[in-house]
């Protein structure tokens, strides 16, 4: 989908994903198997080999562990943040699949993707979610936030609410792809302010998890203007970069 379509779709809402489903080919984005205007745009066959995050898991952070082994990964964490939790594990399957919304425009990719998260404990009848909110510049360029998207999916699927008005991406950072895990704690290092009134409790959302350290900045604005819980879902856990093993040993 290019842009420039993605940014018009963008402003229709609700109103292009009706449309979509019966003016764009019925077929699946990853095995051009037909599908029908109802279905997802990923068929039941691709979403089957999304494989789960490895076992065992630290309870906080969702991070695979060595059983008997503390997680290394969320000690330094700030109180109130936690439980973290991811769908499915960052293979080439489910990377194909995020670069699909995140990259592509196909926004509706997202209802796939919140139909593996939606058993992740966190989502619950009347949880707050709070989607990860993009920078300005982004924003514009993309012309949707894919964790928002997400979010939206993962809200009629669950009988949550999204709440965007929450937190504010409050400066522009780089892009995280090609930064280590400590130039990616300070390109995020107050990059997120939030705005009241806010519940007691709430669940961040966002589209993969690396290192982590977007959502500890996120909530880290959250709990100091008083939330009680921050924890957090994502659809996809990356394997830890080989900076951040080496940092831990």
């Amino acid at each position: 989908m290019v842009p420039s379509l993605t940014r018009f779709a963008s402003r229709l809402g609700g109103s292009w994903d009706a449309a979509e489903r019966w003016l764009l080919p019925g077929e699946c984005l990853v095995c051009q198997q037909r599908v029908g205007p109802q279905d997802h745009l990923i068929c039941p066959v691709c979403r089957s080999r999304w494989l789960p995050v490895p076992t065992p898991q630290c309870d906080r952070c969702g991070q695979p562990v060595e059983s008997g082994r503390a997680c290394r990964v969320c000690p330094d964490w700030p109180a109130g943040f936690g439980a973290v939790s991811s769908a499915v594990w960052l293979d080439d399957a489910a990377r194909r699949v995020v670069h699909l919304l995140k990259y592509r425009g196909w926004q509706r990719v997202a209802d796939s993707l919140a139909t593996r998260m939606v058993g992740l404990a966190a989502v619950r009848p009347g949880a707050v979610l709070v989607p990860i909110p993009l920078g300005r510049s982004r924003l514009k360029e993309r012309g949707y936030n894919q964790s928002a998207r997400i979010a939206r999916a993962l809200a009629g699927m669950a009988g949550a609410r999204v709440d965007e008005g929450l937190l504010a991406r409050v400066r522009e950072t780089a892009s995280q792809t090609a930064l280590t895990p400590d130039q990616r704690e300070a390109n995020l290092r107050r990059a997120f302010a939030a705005a009241g009134p806010l519940p007691e409790r709430i669940v961040l959302v966002d589209d993969v998890f690396t290192t982590g350290a977007t959502l500890v900045s996120a909530a880290k604005s959250l709990l100091e203007r008083g939330v009680a819980a921050v924890s957090a879902v994502t659809f996809a856990r990356a394997e830890l970069p080989l900076a951040a093993i080496g940092r831990m040993v």
